[in-house]
């Protein structure tokens, strides 16, 4: 049974009866929407949800569309209207609650991921969890809202009759052109699908210290088709994401972020190399860059002239090792020049008789 409208709107013009209809139930949508909002507020504060909270705030630009969308489709019996008019009454609120939702789902998004990262901070020192998750988060996000993005497209384009014309013809020579489409969108895929082993196989992750191309940096950014690694010198380097699948690279916090270092000293053969040992003990007990790990000193070779030393150190991560590195050797060279500089690297020669 089709709803009656009051006489005084029977009585009056068509145009005046639709408009005072629609305006009445925009009006009334948006207060419903504002109401709604505010009974949720104290259940969310009850909770005490941060997410909770935070989709509450999020949600005001989104639910002013589609509340009204949604009540507007709801009366559209009660409101009398020619065809040609109908239609595109229908067509547009078809428009205005899908692109709602859409902006919805991508606030929705936003605030999950948000939340998610919030609880993993990464600037800590031990921060091999926090990265690992919010490489995950953001390459899934962005997966997610292209999915969304691509279905909500999709949804607005079948919304008017021409438009879903040209799809069942192209659907209907779907074999031709998904081979075109695929020749053509051949690289994009792949640098995808190797986004995507990135985020499961995880050989890199948000912060790692990587050498890409004989580069020294932090990874920064990954999405699904390029990695920016910041480089020390705070230049960026942009690489395809399908380079860390295909080519090899250095990791050099893969498992942690604690690094081992070496400083190469070369002194004469007659140089007491357990004095050495010791003095090096005492640099690193002196230096808080030093993690109390490793401290070795080794001759790891003999040369014509010299013997090679070599000093082995560990720091939490590698910007403080190099620190370390540069420490140690400033302090051993000193030592040697102070008190052995007759035991400094030396040309021998024999003058003939």
């Amino acid at each position: 049974m089709t709803p009656r409208l009051p006489v005084w709107l029977n009585e009056a013009p068509q145009s005046i009866v639709s408009s005072s209809v629609v305006v009445i139930a925009l009006l009334l949508a948006l207060i419903g929407a504002e109401l709604l909002r505010a009974v949720a507020r104290p259940i969310v504060r009850r909770h005490d949800s941060e997410i909770g909270a935070a989709l509450l705030e999020r949600s005001r630009g989104p639910l002013r569309v589609v509340f009204p969308a949604v009540v507007l489709a709801l009366i559209s019996p009660l409101v009398p209207m020619p065809e040609a008019a109908a239609v595109l009454y229908d067509n547009t609120l078809r428009v205005v609650l899908i692109s709602g939702a859409l902006w919805a789902a991508f606030r929705t998004l936003a605030v999950i991921e948000n939340s998610l990262l919030s609880r993993f901070n990464v600037d800590v020192e031990d921060n091999l969890k926090a990265r690992k998750v919010h490489t995950q988060i953001r390459v899934i996000r962005r997966i997610l809202a292209a999915f969304l993005l691509v279905f909500g497209i999709a949804a607005l384009l079948l919304t008017f009759d021409p438009v879903r014309q040209i799809g069942t013809t192209l659907l209907a020579s779907a074999g031709i052109l998904g081979l075109i489409a695929g020749f053509a969108a051949q690289k994009t895929l792949g640098l995808i699908v190797a986004g995507l082993q990135v985020a499961l196989a995880q050989p890199i992750r948000i912060d790692d210290v990587v050498i890409v191309e004989g580069e020294w940096g932090r990874i920064e950014e990954i999405t699904l088709t390029y990695v920016v690694v910041r480089i020390w010198d705070r230049r960026r380097l942009v690489v395809p994401v399908s380079y860390f699948i295909e080519k090899p690279f250095q990791n050099w916090t893969r498992v942690s972020a604690d690094m081992l270092g070496s400083v190469f000293l070369y002194v004469d053969y007659t140089f007491p190399v357990s004095e050495l040992r010791d003095k090096l003990r005492e640099i690193l007990e002196e230096s808080p860059l030093w993690d109390r790990e490793v401290c070795v000193l080794q001759v790891t070779d003999s040369r014509e002239y010299t013997l090679e030393l070599r000093a082995l150190m560990t720091a939490r991560d590698s910007p403080t090792l190099w620190d370390l590195r540069c420490e140690v050797r400033e302090k051993l060279v000193a030592f040697i020049r102070q008190h052995y500089p007759a035991h400094l690297p030396r040309l021998r020669t024999e003058l003939p008789q």
